[in-house]
């Protein structure tokens, strides 16, 4: 049996904080050799959302950027991929043909159906189906044919459980089921979940969740015991009756939370349009260093006259208590009646939270939306709202973000950078934190091709901080050309402009109405990308 050490790098005290990354050394039998291995646990790889990947030691601009770096594989799926792909190295295989210990990559479809496939050879190991998908909720043409897990799942690797958000068409209607899988053999470890929930309107009445009319696209968040998940609507449809939930379950039991949070608790409203979504383009919601839980929410009623931050939270950050029985704190831009008016989302975006920084602020986050306006904030403080000014550190134009920023630390100063990727380029930021935090961006890419929304999704992966690079998915080009782009920049090539040292089609998205908001992930000398029934691996040839 191999000995496993998993090494949790954390920011801040112990108990509440959030994993950056899982590093498993693995000490084979009868060897005294040891190879460290990284595990990509959850969406953008740690609980702050980063999207860094800092014990990258293959894979170098050098190398990308070479002759030997391509696609090595190739993996046929049964639909489309709307969630991040997440990578387990050492898992013992316990169903399936090919038992044994592998290094596996854990992919869900539009066919509600979960993958663990062989991360280096793309070999399919196991296969479960967690029923039957619902196609087209209320013919929503912002989804795939089928909508099925477009949320990413979360793991728990200490209790090698696979977390995943299932839509199924049920004989009584569409259904959430949260499942809690066993990794090695995709077999349910508790009775799957029914999500069900209701909250109090201030006319005194209850609002019950109703599954047909409530989208599960945002990622899934594993914080101190418990797993999170955000709802908002299909193409804002139906928003009479749909409106946006947090909601969280104990990950041992999957028993609910007794508290949850409801982002428009009003009666009525002027155009019985209500929402105030939590969809942020598939980005996850955030926890910081005391388990508070951060999203964006979008617009609500289109009249611009229903905000007032307490029973109804459109168009704002907003941080909520671990246990979700309140608001702790949040920011909404001042113009956020013209957001709502525009179907301008704040809430297109998610929510990054920098890991400790020095000087007065230690705690910042950054977010921006579709209006392409970056707001820099400080994570203790959020700035609430003011009607005529947004009390936050400074606001940058970043292009409009159907998107999330990722994040890193740059070996030519040592100072950290935002990555932003709105519109069709990738900027790097970077962050000063005295006298006043505040960015300067330092660099910008050459266009990423994209057809769809604007913006696109971007991670980082390095050796410390030597060699980092900044991998990018494109949207599709147009209508007729539906290739989805993987890019590779060097943010350290000098002068302000980033060519792509890497660019390859890597795979398709007929889906051309509704959004690609996929991203990259870069683990163990290999990159993987999820598309249109399809996984692909990238690495050294």
């Amino acid at each position: 049996m191999p000995l496993l050490r998993l090494n949790a790098h954390v920011r801040g005290l112990a108990g509440t904080a959030s994993l950056v990354l899982i590093t498993i050394i693995v000490i084979l039998a009868n060897t005294s050799k040891a190879s460290a291995q990284t595990a990509i646990t959850t969406y953008h790889y740690d609980n702050y959302r980063t999207g860094w990947n800092a014990s990258e030691a293959t894979l170098t601009p050098a190398n990308v950027g070479g002759s030997s770096f391509g696609l090595l594989v190739k993996v046929v799926l049964d639909d489309q991929v709307d969630a991040q792909p997440l990578v387990v190295p050492a898992v013992n295989i316990t169903a399936g043909a090919n038992p044994g210990q592998h290094d596996v990559v854990y992919v869900v479809t539009g066919n509600d159906t979960v993958y663990a496939i062989d991360a280096n050879s793309g070999t399919v190991l196991l296969t479960a189906s967690m029923g039957a998908p619902v196609p087209k909720p209320l013919g929503c043409p912002n989804n795939g044919p089928n909508v099925g897990m477009t949320a990413t799942p979360v793991i728990d690797p200490i209790a090698s459980t696979l977390y995943v958000m299932a839509y199924t068409q049920d004989t009584s209607g569409p259904n959430y089921r949260l499942h809690a899988l066993d990794l090695g053999s995709l077999v349910d470890k508790v009775t799957p979940e029914v999500v069900a929930a209701s909250h109090m309107l201030t006319d005194g009445s209850t609002f019950a969740f109703n599954a047909a009319y409530q989208r599960q696209r945002p990622a899934l968040l594993l914080s101190s015991g418990t797993v999170y998940a955000g709802f908002g609507s299909f193409c804002d449809f139906s928003a009479n009756v749909s409106r946006g939930w947090l909601l969280g379950w104990n990950a041992t039991t999957l028993s609910p939370l007794l508290a949850n949070t409801l982002l428009d608790t009003q009666a009525s409203s002027p155009d019985t349009f209500f929402l105030s979504s939590i969809w942020m383009s598939g980005y996850g919601p955030t926890a910081d260093d005391s388990g508070n839980v951060l999203f964006v929410t979008g617009n609500s009623d289109y009249s611009g006259t229903t905000y007032d931050g307490v029973t109804d939270i459109q168009e704002s950050l907003v941080k909520v208590s671990p246990d979700l029985s309140s608001v702790v704190d949040l920011f909404t831009p001042s113009n956020w009646a013209q957001l709502d008016e525009a179907d301008e989302d704040f809430g297109s975006g998610g929510v990054l939270v920098l890991p400790d920084q020095s000087g007065t602020y230690p705690h910042l986050a950054v977010a921006a939306g579709k209006n392409g306006s970056m707001y820099l904030t400080d994570e203790d403080d959020l700035g609430g709202y003011s009607p005529t000014k947004n009390h936050v550190f400074a606001t940058y134009a970043i292009g409009g973000c159907w998107c999330g920023e990722s994040y890193f630390v740059d070996p030519t100063d040592g100072a950290a950078r935002v990555v932003s990727s709105g519109g069709e380029k990738v900027g790097v930021w970077k962050l000063q934190t005295s006298p006043r935090p505040s960015l300067t961006r330092v660099a910008a890419s050459t266009p990423v091709i994209n057809g769809q929304d604007s913006g696109f999704f971007t991670s980082i992966s390095s050796n410390g901080t030597a060699n980092p690079i900044i991998w990018a998915l494109s949207r599709p080009a147009s209508r007729t050309s539906n290739g989805i782009g993987l890019y590779a920049f060097n943010p350290d090539s000098g002068g302000s402009t980033m060519a792509p040292i890497f660019k390859s089609i890597a795979g398709a998205w007929p889906n051309v109405g509704g959004n690609s908001n996929l991203v990259p992930v870069v683990a163990n000398g290999k990159v993987y990308v999820g598309t249109n029934k399809q996984l692909q691996i990238f690495g050294l040839k």
